[in-house]
């Protein structure tokens, strides 16, 4: 590379167009993608990458036959890269009220139940909205960095600690014992939690406060099911096999009904577990048009009021049940 290294702040917004061109190129993966997303021609890209490339005295993209791979420096500054974005689509909105088109590829980190139930349904309205977004679904149990761009958004169920994390609270909601409406109707009201098959976590996740409920007050119960995949447990609760601790969202979304129980099991009750839902970004990222939008969009769908309690026995009692 050329000897005259400079900094990426130190290039100014005079050199916006080829930081565009280094983002289309690192989101899209090849020099005829990035063009064709920029209305330009492959061999602009190529020349404006080199001399970006000599500008900085990096070698920022291995040049392959499958495509463009991002280099290690590449990595490094492309927080600053979606900084000078964000900032370019903040003056674009100030001056002209007109807001930036979002386009391109978005990561979300989110837990599989809420993907299968909450997130990947709803992503047709997101899609109509902004039809030149691309989102990519990580749905792990793994939480993803966000400061290494492992992803660009996660939604869970504990706030991360990070100055460079932008973190807000989208709901809460308490756990309760549910089923299928015909089991429960076929159970009637439980006496104790021991008596009844139950759908559990598998042991690798006997530290989730759930199975930990469950291993305190039902440690004799029959076990139907262990499983740590989630969206298998609302499955199996809603063909009937047994009962489980759900959320009370995920109650709603699946048709199951709250278990009836005896007056004596109450004080159990309120150990359930609630859990909170968090959206969290990368400080850098968030005024990035393809970000803010699927921000505003999960906070939108995801955040209700706070929902953490569940009728009791006596108030279900008093409603006829």
């Amino acid at each position: 590379m050329a000897a005259k290294k400079q900094d990426l702040a130190d290039l100014g917004t005079g050199r916006w167009d080829d930081v565009r061109i280094f983002l289309a190129a690192h989101r899209h993966g090849s020099l005829g993608a990035a063009a064709q997303r920029l209305g330009i021609d492959t061999t602009t890209v190529s020349r404006r990458l080199t001399i970006f490339e000599e500008d900085l005295g990096l070698r920022l993209f291995e040049r392959t036959r499958e495509g463009l791979l991002p280099t290690h420096a590449a990595e490094r500054i492309l927080d600053a890269a979606e900084g000078m974005e964000a900032a370019h689509a903040r003056l674009v909105r100030e001056s002209s009220q007109q807001p930036a088109a979002p386009e391109g590829t978005v990561r979300v980190s989110v837990a599989p139940g809420l993907a299968d139930t909450f997130i990947a349904p709803r992503l047709v309205r997101l899609r109509a909205r902004h039809p030149r977004l691309s989102i990519e679904l990580d749905a792990s149990v793994r939480a993803r960095d966000l400061s290494r761009h492992e992803a660009d958004l996660a939604v869970r169920s504990t706030a991360p600690q990070g100055a460079d994390l932008l973190v807000t609270k989208l709901a809460s909601a308490r756990w309760i014992v549910a089923a299928s409406p015909q089991v429960v109707k076929d159970l009637g009201r439980i006496s104790s939690w021991n008596d009844t098959p139950w759908v559990a976590w598998d042991r690798d996740l006997a530290s989730l406060a759930p199975a930990r409920w469950l291993a305190k007050h039902a440690p004799r119960a029959p076990i139907a099911l262990r499983t740590s995949h989630f969206s298998a447990q609302l499955r199996a609760v809603e063909s009937g096999l047994g009962i489980a601790l759900v959320p009370i969202p995920y109650v709603r979304a699946h048709g199951l009904a709250p278990v009836r129980f005896a007056p004596a099991l109450e004080p159990t009750t309120e150990s359930w577990p609630v859990d909170d839902l968090w959206l969290v970004v990368h400080r850098a990222l968030r005024d990035v048009p393809r970000v803010d939008a699927v921000w505003t969009f999960l906070s939108e769908e995801l955040r209700e009021p706070a929902n953490v309690s569940a009728p009791s026995s006596s108030r279900r009692r008093r409603r006829g049940r």
